[in-house]
């Protein structure tokens, strides 16, 4: 059984700027991982414009930030994961967490249905974001 992604781009706050959410079946994976006044990715570093973004899988393996706690991740640690497509999965796996955080499990996506996700908040991404 594959797992379910849903990404979301959230609006600029006080703090942090336009950046991701990640969730998981059901379950955010970002504030799991760094704590509920952490942040995602800034929509331009992993969305950016006239390039493929970090979390487009390939056979050939990536690590992508997703997230920091809400002390910067120059304190305590980013929370990262390598991205990699194997065949019609793509997998998430070696986490990398701030300090004191537990990581979360490997994830494996069926590639055709995160390709389909990547995809819509790409386009989601266009909508919010003014470049």
């Amino acid at each position: 059984m594959f797992d379910r992604l849903e990404i979301g781009v959230l609006p600029p706050g006080p703090r942090f700027g336009v950046h991701l959410r990640f969730w998981v079946n059901g379950e955010d994976v970002v504030a799991g991982a760094v704590g509920e006044g952490g942040c995602g990715p800034f929509v331009s570093e992993v969305l950016p414009v006239g390039r493929p973004s970090p979390l487009r899988a390939t056979s050939e393996p990536q690590r992508v930030e997703l997230g920091e706690p809400e002390c910067t991740g120059g304190c305590c640690g980013f929370l990262s994961v390598v991205v990699q497509r194997i065949g019609d999965i793509v997998q998430w796996s070696d986490w990398r967490v701030p300090y004191l955080e537990v990581p979360p499990p490997e994830f494996h996506f069926e590639a055709c249905r995160y390709d389909a996700e990547l995809a819509r908040v790409e386009t989601d991404r266009r909508r919010h974001v003014h470049t």
